[in-house]
């Protein structure tokens, strides 16, 4: 009897301190990442970020516990969505810049009778730096294998209602018993270059429609925040980046109460354990927040397998 598989498609993080070598000089030779036409060009570039930021960034993960979390929660995940599909679906997931990468998952499909491949990117806004570049690295890879299975993607799911019914969870779970009204909400999307966005890149449009439909949920359900925000985090190098950064919107925000929920982020990573929740708390705390909260990712939450499974219903 053939088979499905469901795949879930991410960046990837280290699974140890070796690796994080490897998956800078994976991401900073990816062409999506630096666009530059010349393939030696990004080479030479992408070597030297490489070279400058793999100890600081070992000292990151250092803080983490000598990994990423994205590994383990994505496993978490894949296991909840195996108990619920069975058998005869295969759930698995790929990474883009660390293990387990497109040849060696698409490696044991291929010895499976596997009929048609799902692929759900876990970046619920569509953009050419993340959902383009997981796409196109596994369907490349799987071109250049011998198998034969239909491939159907999604290439976006934030309007997604059960999807975002499971982000309003998670908010509501980071204000707890306490009063909306004490606090503002921060959306916090990773950041991208303005020319990335201006030359067709449609991720900024994707953020601002996700907010606006997060704020019309919010407002049915009573969660009335003093105010809501938007604000982009990550920025690195000289260039222009998308605005207001997260640091510029914390010094124009009520210092009271704020939570910040990562709007860009399916999955708890680096970028949310270390930079949202430590870097950003200092300078929450020497702006004189009195409660700065950082809500949790999905990861494995019910209600996100529950629209997985809506998304994956969908796509057939």
């Amino acid at each position: 009897m053939k088979k499905e598989a469901l795949l879930l498609l991410n960046m990837g993080g280290p699974n140890n301190l070796e690796e994080v070598e490897v998956f800078l000089k994976n991401m900073f030779n990816d062409k999506n990442i630096l666009t530059m036409k010349s393939d030696l060009l990004r080479k030479f570039i992408g070597g030297m970020i490489t070279f400058t930021r793999t100890e600081s960034s070992q000292e990151i993960y250092r803080e983490l516990g000598g990994k990423s979390p994205i590994v383990g929660h994505t496993k978490n995940l894949v296991n909840k969505l195996q108990e619920k599909l069975g058998e005869g679906v295969i759930v698995d997931f790929v990474m883009r810049y660390t293990p387990p990468f497109a040849d060696e998952v698409i490696e044991r499909l291929n010895k499976e009778d596997v009929d048609k491949i799902y692929l759900i990117p876990m970046y619920p806004q569509y953009s050419t730096t993340t959902t383009k570049s997981s796409l196109e690295d596994f369907e490349e890879t799987y071109h250049d294998s011998e198998g034969d299975a239909l491939v159907v993607e999604i290439k976006h799911y934030f309007e997604n209602e059960k999807y975002n019914q499971a982000v309003l969870e998670k908010i509501k779970e980071s204000v707890g018993n306490d009063d909306y009204k004490d606090f503002d909400i921060i959306f916090s999307a990773h950041g991208l270059p303005q020319k990335i966005v201006d030359a067709g890149d449609v991720y900024e449009k994707h953020v601002n429609r996700h907010v606006a439909i997060l704020k019309e949920m919010m407002a049915k359900e009573g969660m009335d925040f003093h105010e809501v925000h938007l604000a982009y985090q990550s920025k690195v190098g000289p260039m222009k980046w998308l605005e207001p950064s997260l640091e510029d919107k914390l010094k124009t925000v009520r210092n009271r109460g704020v939570i910040i929920y990562p709007i860009a982020f399916t999955i708890d990573n680096s970028e949310t354990d270390f930079e949202l929740d430590i870097e950003y708390r200092e300078i929450a705390e020497e702006l004189g927040f009195k409660e700065y909260r950082v809500a949790k990712c999905l990861n494995d939450s019910d209600l996100f397998v529950e629209a997985l499974l809506e998304i994956y219903e969908k796509m057939k």
